[in-house]
């Protein structure tokens, strides 16, 4: 969840949603995020809403993020109210979640589970970095619902980690996918980075066969990117780092998917991988423009068109609750043509692709202009679909850009 928060308008102090977007609920699947902001160190390359224990500052604890976070539980049934159905997914990011004592994750597991209900095999997922989970907190989480666990592996060789200022060792994210299969879980992802300052090629082929060691049923693998404000970015600035190659990020990717897709890894989204069965349903539900209710410090929600963020800093998302105010920063209404760009946006990520109806006339003449170029999949298109090609992945932004016209 970046750092940076949008403007908007006000958000009703009491959390209150228009008729509108309440009218919709249900027509959609709705899930749950949960934003555990803790982390036992920054990582130089994150611009999240996360904090270091030195960064929370007097008068906030960790302790109390459960708490919190039941209380905008509570907010939630209040104000989505009776139509509300049960939650397909849930998933817990961060930061870290798994810094925190696997009881204070399941207790709220057992709220949403309370207030909203779980559909029958919903998702609940949660983030964890190799080094902060064992086999019994592993085992008490499974115990507790979750079903699914997320490995910030990011890389298998030591000068990479080192560059990304990761605290594990190349050995251990194996090790804890290993413990949690053993503790129950069945689905299990892992996720890389590529294009750290210094990385090869062959350095990203060692990584991308540690990954493949751990047989999870779910890989993404993201290209780095140097966010202002970050110490890489003041590092790369100062020449003491070379900024990523767009050659190099274009042979990375490449790589990824020759590896995974030999291996049986299907490029369901541009950044992610998965076995039959192992998609991450939790993300497929925000890039489908389904609804969910974001819960904790800067969490992001989507309700029927309407979308709000929280105040970012812990204290102030736990001051409000605790006064009996929604911790809502401030809201925007989409309208219906920012819906249908949102949904080019985001579908046309997907290797199901976007409906070429959803495209305006000027961004359907792009479209059959990229399917000469082998941007766009002939197939699809004549299924009625635009869906990207693996080169027209490597050229995603461009684009969806001339779509989006």
């Amino acid at each position: 969840m970046p750092s940076t928060l949008p403007d908007g308008a006000p958000a009703p102090a009491d959390g209150t949603l228009p008729p509108a977007s309440l009218a919709r609920l249900g027509s959609s699947p709705l899930g749950a995020y949960v934003h555990v902001p803790y982390c036992a160190t920054r990582c130089g390359y994150c611009d999240f809403n996360t904090y270091t224990a030195a960064e929370l500052g007097p008068g906030v604890s960790r302790a109390t993020w459960a708490d919190s976070l039941t209380q905008e539980v509570a907010l939630a049934r209040r104000v989505l109210g009776a139509p509300a159905p049960p939650l397909e997914t849930v998933f817990y990011g961060g930061g870290t979640p798994t810094l925190l004592e696997p009881a204070a994750l399941v207790s709220v597991l057992a709220a949403l589970r309370d207030a909203f209900g779980l559909a029958e095999g919903a998702e609940v997922t949660t983030e964890a970095n190799p080094d902060s989970v064992g086999p019994e907190a592993l085992s008490e989480l499974r115990r507790g619902g979750f079903t699914r666990v997320s490995f910030g592996m990011q890389s298998a060789v030591p000068h990479v980690l080192a560059t990304l200022d990761r605290v594990h060792t190349p050995g251990r994210a194996g090790a804890a996918v290993a413990e949690a299969r053993a503790a129950g879980f069945e689905h299990l992802s892992v996720d890389l980075i590529y294009g750290a300052p210094g990385e090869t090629l062959a350095d990203w082929a060692v990584s991308l066969e540690a990954a493949l060691a751990c047989e999870p049923d779910h890989v993404s693998a993201y290209a780095l990117i140097v966010e202002d404000g970050t110490r890489l970015a003041a590092r790369v600035r100062r020449g003491e780092l070379a900024a990523p190659d767009d050659d190099y990020m274009a042979d990375a990717y490449a790589l990824a998917d020759a590896t995974l897709t030999a291996a049986g890894y299907e490029c369901y989204e541009l950044s992610n991988w998965a076995r039959p069965g192992g998609r991450c349903r939790h993300n497929e539900l925000y890039w489908r423009g389904a609804d969910w209710w974001g819960f904790g410090p800067g969490a992001h929600s989507h309700v029927g068109g309407t979308r709000w963020w929280n105040v970012k800093h812990p204290a102030a998302w736990a001051g409000r609750l605790e006064s009996g105010q929604s911790p809502a920063a401030a809201r925007e209404l989409l309208s219906a043509e920012d819906q249908r760009v949102e949904r080019i946006l985001l579908e046309t990520r997907l290797s199901a692709g976007l409906p070429l109806e959803v495209l305006a006339p000027q961004g359907a003449r792009a479209a059959r202009g990229f399917v000469d170029e082998g941007l766009l999949r002939s197939d699809a298109w004549h299924d009625g679909r635009a869906a990207l090609t693996l080169r027209g992945r490597l050229l995603a932004d461009a684009v969806v850009r001339d779509l989006v016209d």
